[in-house]
């Protein structure tokens, strides 16, 4: 019955392709760190490298939101066309290594933590490690500028987060379902709803992308929320009961476009609070709602990054597990 029901959902056939993916981009990320500073998806950035510009022009404030929202639509389009046509391409070779090498230039991993841990030291020795701030700042679009260590510090967490749901459990199971055209399909509207979606408060350019990746990443980021939650009850100093209760209060919790279930799972259990205004590196003015249980504290030193990246490992770890729980109840290795 569940190796059915599997079968209905996705094709495990992939799945080791997958997990093989998930350790090259974690082991390359580790040790190449970011790609010109982007700790995101190599085609990620290769997407900002091509088209970053471009929608730059096309994303013009002073025009009306429903222009901008044609013209948001019209840009999502021709990538989703490109992405659609590449997988055709993609999808015709039978070589299990450029399988995995191409499913892991869409995932990010590695690299997170490599920049994660680079703010760690830079805030540990108050000193400038080099790339660290940039790392982030590119990396989640905020200006680090326009904050001080605890803001940064919440970037950080934040990012972790964020990235390990939109860069890696989200793209991952649409592989799993779809093959490469989903796989694509999902990434360039993650790359364009990053890029352009400002966390909801796009003045109309990335609401189609955003709408349309929400659409897309809803469930999974329920499943990457659920994987931070139980990571953090072997995580030092967290709180699983929090983490439960983060799924059940009503307050304080982040709505989907400003980072969601999996936000809420780590700001919970570790009693932090996460989010609030902050301004992108467009110049724009973010102002994000604050989330984390009652009582928790926005003033976060660079022990708070340690646990959070504690929390990111164990949850990769839990997401390669449950593959391979997947892979064995579809009597793929019995």
């Amino acid at each position: 019955m569940i190796a059915e029901i599997h079968a209905q959902i996705m094709d495990v056939e992939r799945i080791p392709y997958l997990i093989g993916a998930i350790f090259l981009a974690m082991i390359a990320g580790m040790i190449t760190g970011p790609v010109a500073g982007n700790a995101n998806s190599l085609l990620w950035g290769l997407c900002d490298v091509l088209f970053g510009r471009i929608g730059d022009r096309m994303d013009r404030i002073t025009r009306s939101r429903s222009d901008l929202m044609f013209r948001g639509f019209l840009f999502t389009a021709v990538l989703l066309f490109l992405a659609l046509s590449l997988s055709k391409v993609l999808e015709g070779h039978n070589i299990p290594f450029l399988e995995v090498a191409i499913v892991s230039v869409c995932l990010t991993s590695g690299s997170v933590w490599y920049i994660i841990l680079r703010l760690y030291f830079a805030l540990d020795q108050h000193d400038s490690v080099e790339g660290a701030y940039y790392g982030l700042s590119r990396s989640s679009r905020v200006d680090l500028n326009s904050t001080d260590d605890y803001g940064i510090t919440r970037a950080g967490l934040a990012y972790a987060a964020v990235s390990f749901d939109k860069g890696l459990v989200a793209p991952a199971l649409w592989y799993l379902i779809g093959g490469m055209p989903m796989l694509l399909v999902y990434v360039v509207l993650s790359f364009t709803a990053w890029r352009y979606g400002k966390c909801g408060f796009t003045k109309g350019f990335g609401s189609v992308p955003l709408a349309l990746e929400k659409m897309m990443g809803f469930i999974p980021s329920l499943f990457a929320g659920f994987l931070f939650s139980a990571a953090s009850g072997v995580t030092p100093t967290a709180k699983m009961h929090q983490a439960i209760l983060s799924w059940w209060g009503r307050k304080n919790r982040a709505p989907y476009e400003e980072g969601g279930t999996v936000l809420s799972a780590i700001a919970w259990p570790l009693e932090v609070s996460l989010g609030g205004p902050v301004q992108d590196i467009s110049g724009s003015s973010l102002t994000k709602v604050w989330i984390g249980p009652k009582g928790a504290t926005a003033k976060l030193d660079h022990k708070h990054l340690q646990r959070g990246i504690f929390i990111n490992v164990i949850a990769h770890l839990l997401f390669v597990l449950a593959l391979l729980v997947a892979y064995i109840y579809a009597g793929k290795v019995l």
